[in-house]
């Protein structure tokens, strides 16, 4: 058996076959099941230090996503990974650390198993590398030519920990905003893909779990917002978080990292850096007398290197975001209009 028949979303001996064969061995469960029980003690374990055994306050968050990223593999990544790095990076957005996911998959009849081992290897050390365990799952097929390969939908729950808010209510005037890495690898990669394009030097996707760096932050400084800039790129997102807040940000272009073969290609495709889509980077709005001491913590780790304060947060004018220009000018940034690149995770 060399690819996914329709009996594989039957219900029956196929399907039991399939999960059996390669799903539970990859991400090391006894069997992979539409539900899963988890023991609450086991989370107050997890939280309770030595100086206080008692119950700890905390809240649970909760995230789902679908991944119908075409191609399924990209220079960098996998649609496997980027389903797992997406839910671990919802959760981390939120101040949340993850804990556990579902994964359900829609096949096309024909697809390959190969490519399907290929995806829960890449998702099983994905889980690995963020510290998450899969525990329950799904499967169905549908007819040849009624859909696209793969799909993945995932769900994931996380524990927020007491005294841990993250929010744009939280944005202050004065405070700093901060970028962890460089803008639009993801989108350049999986568009090269798709067209059959190549740069020199390649342009790989940035896919990528923040969920530790996001709690190196929390532990050193003020983080009042978050969130990770994926479809509709780094504006848009800007932009979603001053009218949440109804504040104006402030942002110098010359402060925002970009990789020259990102840069070199979206000028030949006519795109705007800023409205690509990325999978391991994050945008953080901080307190600023705790901004340098965050932006030295994000550069100490291999997600954040490329980190740097990129603005600021004034009163007015509200809920515009305000791009300096390299030339000096003023451009106002809004969110992305239309699908600049579909299916893009």
């Amino acid at each position: 058996m060399d690819r996914i028949l329709l009996g594989h979303g039957s219900g029956g001996s196929l399907m039991h076959k399939l999960v059996r064969e390669y799903f539970v061995p990859e991400f090391e469960m006894k069997s992979l099941g539409d539900s899963a029980v988890i023991d609450i003690n086991s989370i107050f374990q997890t939280l309770t230090s030595v100086n206080r055994p008692e119950r700890p306050n905390f809240k649970l968050a909760f995230t789902t996503d679908s991944y119908v990223v075409s191609p399924i593999f990209f220079p960098g990544g996998n649609i496997g990974e980027l389903a797992v790095y997406g839910t671990v990076n919802d959760l981390a957005m939120a101040g949340a650390e993850p804990l556990y996911i579902s994964a359900g998959f829609i096949f096309e009849e024909g697809f390959l198993i190969e490519d399907l081992k290929k995806i829960l290897a890449a998702m099983s050390a994905a889980a690995k590398k963020a510290g998450v365990k899969i525990i329950a799952g799904d499967t169905k097929v549908v007819n040849k030519g009624k859909g696209d390969g793969i799909f993945i939908n995932t769900s994931g729950i996380g524990i927020i920990r007491e005294g841990v808010n993250i929010s744009p209510l939280n944005i202050r005037a004065g405070d700093k905003i901060i970028v962890s890495g460089m803008a639009g690898n993801h989108g350049i990669a999986v568009i090269a893909e798709r067209n059959g394009l190549s740069f020199n030097p390649p342009v790989l996707s940035d896919t990528a779990p923040l969920n530790h760096v996001v709690q190196e932050m929390l532990a050193c400084g003020e983080v009042h917002a978050m969130r990770d800039p994926t479809r509709g790129g780094i504006a848009t997102t800007l932009k979603e978080m001053a009218l949440e807040s109804g504040l104006c940000f402030m942002i110098e272009e010359n402060a925002i990292p970009v990789a020259n073969g990102v840069r070199g290609a979206s000028e030949l495709l006519g795109l705007d850096p800023l409205y690509v889509a990325n999978e391991g980077i994050l945008l953080a709005v901080v307190k600023r007398k705790d901004a340098e001491t965050l932006l030295k913590t994000l550069r100490k780790n291999p997600y954040g290197e490329n980190a740097n304060i990129i603005g600021y947060v004034s009163e007015s004018p509200s809920g515009k975001v305000l791009l300096k220009t390299k030339i000096g000018g003023n451009r106002m940034l809004d969110m992305l209009s239309g699908e600049q690149l579909p299916r893009i995770c």
